[in-house]
């Protein structure tokens, strides 16, 4: 599977996503649909970016019982995503219904993968806040061989983490990497961060990139800079 960038539509209404959208005549880019403009247009918003032709990650981040996840999971196998996510945290019984409930009867479903740390947590963060006095790369690693021991197809990471999840997981198990900005673009409140020409270095499979896009004065030029430093 070759790399790819994934435009977060980190926006608030659908008619504003589909704008957004309107202004890549010549390219269908992957995007990622997330709480914000999910909780607030629903499945239909899906349905339609879909239509226009675009591979679509959910980022909905499910985090419960594993029976309430599995059936969850059953009605978003619905929508013809490609990519949907969850959080480790939930254990490797929650992960493993949710595989069961994503997988439709033919045997299709689309990539599941699971949430490590956000990257906006810092090791500080982790300790004080999550009580876990682990350091933060042996607790993303062991997040991520859980969910490889689950059947997932790969995790949501730091750039910073990549290398090390494929090295104890496999070259075959997906990194999908958000906390990505230009070198010479602003952090914001992520943590953990890179450039897209290091998240290539370093082994990311998908870079996942929000404002630098979308915030940006040319949105698609903003785009095909991501391409050449991260595809090449």
């Amino acid at each position: 599977m070759g790399k790819d960038v994934i435009i977060a539509l980190d926006l608030d209404s659908g008619s504003k996503a589909l704008a957004f959208l309107d202004q890549f005549t010549d390219q269908k880019p992957y995007v990622k649909i997330g709480m914000e403009l999910f909780y607030a247009e629903g499945p239909a918003i899906v349905r339609q970016i879909k239509a226009r032709g675009h591979r679509i990650f959910l980022d909905l981040k499910l985090h419960d019982i594993p029976n309430t996840v599995q059936r969850a999971m059953a009605v978003l196998s619905g929508l013809d995503v490609d990519m949907v996510n969850l959080h480790a945290a939930g254990t490797k019984a929650m992960m493993e219904a949710a595989l069961a409930g994503l997988t439709r009867p033919d045997g299709s479903r689309p990539l599941l993968i699971a949430v490590t740390q956000l990257t906006s947590t810092s090791q500080q963060r982790m300790e004080e806040e999550l009580l876990i006095q682990k350091p933060l790369d042996e607790v993303v690693m062991h997040y991520a061989r859980c969910a490889a021991a689950a059947g997932l197809d790969g995790v949501v990471c730091s750039p910073l983490e990549a290398g090390r999840v494929h090295e104890g997981c496999g070259g075959s198990f997906l990194t999908v990497t958000p906390g990505v900005r230009f070198a010479d673009g602003d952090a914001g409140d992520q943590v953990r961060v890179t450039t897209p020409a290091r998240a290539k270095q370093l082994g990311s499979d998908y870079i996942v990139v929000g404002r630098p896009i979308v915030a940006a004065p040319d949105p698609v030029a903003a785009y095909r800079r991501c391409l050449a430093e991260f595809v090449g």
